[in-house]
């Protein structure tokens, strides 16, 4: 019942402790980051809640706590904000204490070109199944917003993004069934590929890297807006 629970508390532990270290102060975009989590987590629980409902997905009640709503555990909602967080501390500190790792704007222009077209016809030849085809537009259109982003933090996320893999691999994987008996989140094969990277779907790569780019993304945008309104 506290398994799910138990994998947050994990993820945000360490990030949330060294939100005031002294070098990266975290803690100081909180007022950028939180009004962009929740704006984003808002599009994403919507299909979070719709997709739970005709059955793309679900929740094993053996892992989670019995407070739900609209059809999520409290564990879903809050990973929507745990998750960009953590990630999003752990993008920050590669990029402070290495921002030489940035891939250069030609190269981040045409990688960012073959994810559109590729997820554009993967999403024409999969329209059938609701994950694949919801997850691949989603990537397409996180990817296609990052090409008007000035800032060019793609070039830094797509380096950052394979180290955040790291955590959001283990704790995916514990929750899509591995290392216990059954899954925390199951998935309706027949609405997605069934490609599965130890067990986590292979859209979930994409749901993350897009989840977390388009946090970003509007944290930039609130950011600049604030700052201009300040001047």
């Amino acid at each position: 019942m506290w398994l799910y629970s138990l994998i947050l508390l994990c993820s945000i532990i360490v990030p949330l402790a060294l939100s005031f270290e002294k070098k990266l102060q975290f803690h100081k975009q909180w007022k950028y980051l939180f009004p962009a989590i929740i704006l984003v987590s808002c599009i994403f629980i919507s299909f979070d809640v719709y997709f739970t409902k005709i059955g793309v997905w679900g929740f094993n009640p053996a892992y989670h706590l019995n407070i739900v709503y609209l059809g999520l555990p409290i564990e879903e909602w809050l990973f929507f904000i745990i998750i960009p967080y953590a990630s999003i501390f752990l993008h920050d500190s590669i990029v402070l204490h290495f921002p030489k790792i940035s891939l250069p704007n030609r190269v981040a222009f045409f990688l960012g070109l073959t994810i559109t077209i590729s997820l554009a016809v993967l999403a024409v030849l999969y329209h059938k199944k609701a994950y694949t085809v919801y997850i691949f537009i989603t990537g397409f259109v996180a990817v296609v917003f990052s090409f008007f982003d000035k800032s060019k933090l793609i070039n830094h996320y797509y380096i950052t993004f394979l180290i955040i893999l790291v955590p959001f691999i283990v704790a995916n994987a514990i929750l899509t069934g591995s290392f216990i008996e059954n899954e925390v989140v199951w998935y309706n094969k027949n609405e997605n590929l069934g490609i599965r990277v130890f067990t986590i779907p292979i859209e979930d790569f994409i749901y993350g890297f897009s989840l977390i780019l388009l946090v970003l993304l509007l944290r930039e945008k609130i950011k600049k807006h604030l700052l201009f309104n300040d001047k």
